[in-house]
């Protein structure tokens, strides 16, 4: 092969690896454009991390596993933790009450890959805050349509809240969420046949919670593991912020030795 060929099929087989190689960046994935709208210094020049309260900037997520946690069951699993060795814990949020234009700000400049459990009566006519948050990395995931507490329903009302909700967030995003948290935690028999009939493949608990008081622990060690689905509990009316809430939590990850992963990379 000539000198000249030679050298382009160099090229190309290098831009071919890049293109396929999967990024673990929130940002990155949605394409140079979002990406450019990331800034990690304030009008000051101060390093994003510092503007949001942190000590030192978040440790970059691992590669995300080429095979993640096999869910080919009849029922979807139901899951609080992931079992992985990676040094991540994963940021979910409920409801949808709150809508901070600054958070949205915080989990682009920190590029947080957290996940959105929204609840249609609860965002009312705020989605467009969550397209804001969607745009900029974050997941949307389902939380029915009322947030009513599902077990003792029959199968047609779960299933109706359950399915009700993947369509509206089909219509308002373009996406049908894999993934579905029942309101407070609890699901029967008939919760996880219907999620399973309106496409969801896995059903998120939490092990961790942030609540206004530090964190709390469902199960197991009363410390952050790798692998713990957290929960940043809904608003408080005399509480912290989201954004303070979320800034506790990112400390004590910190200070834990882990850093925040995509939920939606292992399941």
């Amino acid at each position: 092969m000539s000198r000249p060929r030679a050298t382009a099929a160099l090229l190309a087989a290098a831009l071919l690896l890049s293109a396929c190689a999967p990024s673990v960046d929130p940002i990155e994935r949605l394409g140079r454009k979002a990406a450019d709208r990331v800034h990690p210094h304030g009008p000051s020049g101060e390093p994003a991390y510092r503007r949001w309260g942190l000590a030192a900037p978040l440790s970059p997520a691992p590669r995300p596993p080429l095979h993640p946690l096999s869910l080919r069951t009849d029922l979807p699993p139901v899951v609080d933790h992931i079992p992985t060795s990676d040094r991540v814990v994963f940021l979910t949020y409920d409801d949808g009450a709150e809508k901070d234009p600054r958070f949205v700000d915080m989990v682009r400049e920190l590029r947080l890959p957290v996940s959105m459990f929204l609840t249609d009566s609860v965002v009312g006519p705020g989605y467009g805050h969550f397209a804001r948050l969607q745009s900029v990395g974050a997941s949307v995931q389902n939380h029915t349509l009322d947030h009513p507490a599902m077990p003792g329903l029959p199968y047609t009302g779960q299933r109706a809240e359950i399915c009700g909700q993947q369509e509206k967030l089909k219509s308002r995003f373009g996406i049908r969420p894999r993934l579905f948290r029942p309101p407070y935690g609890t699901y029967d028999t008939t919760t996880l046949r219907a999620a399973a009939d309106c496409g969801v493949t896995a059903v998120v608990l939490w092990r961790a919670a942030m609540t206004p008081d530090g964190i709390t622990y469902r199960n197991g060690d009363r410390q952050l593991r790798p692998g713990d689905i957290v929960l940043v509990g809904p608003d408080e009316a005399f509480g912290p912020t989201l954004r303070e809430r979320t800034t506790r939590l990112l400390r004590r990850v910190q200070a834990s030795g882990l850093t925040v992963g995509r939920l939606e990379d292992y399941l």
